[in-house]
């Protein structure tokens, strides 16, 4: 059993991933860099075969992604991405280019 956010889980914990800090670029293209401090690019363009991510397309929506949470949303929390989404699909990114 173990205790998160004052909840009770059974099982062992998953080694929580957050994001601290997102920044989109053109193409619909995330730079994150994780509570690990590692840096990554997520390429979102494959969201937007999902209706709830739509919104997405319109690059004024897009470019105002922001974390909350440890977490990327969009839209006041109305549309958000997992962080271990994120990191799974994501490459990294060498801090060199950052």
């Amino acid at each position: 059993m173990y205790i998160m956010n004052g909840i009770a889980y059974a099982g062992n914990s998953a080694n929580e991933i957050e994001i601290a800090e997102v920044r989109a670029l053109d193409d619909l293209m995330l730079l994150i860099t994780f509570s690990t401090g590692e840096k990554r690019l997520y390429d979102a363009e494959a969201l937007l075969k999902y209706p709830a991510f739509k919104p997405l397309e319109q690059e004024e929506i897009f470019k105002t992604a922001t974390v909350e949470h440890g977490v990327v949303v969009w839209l006041d929390g109305a549309i958000d991405i997992a962080p271990e989404t994120l990191y799974k699909n994501s490459v990294f990114y060498p801090e060199t280019f950052a």
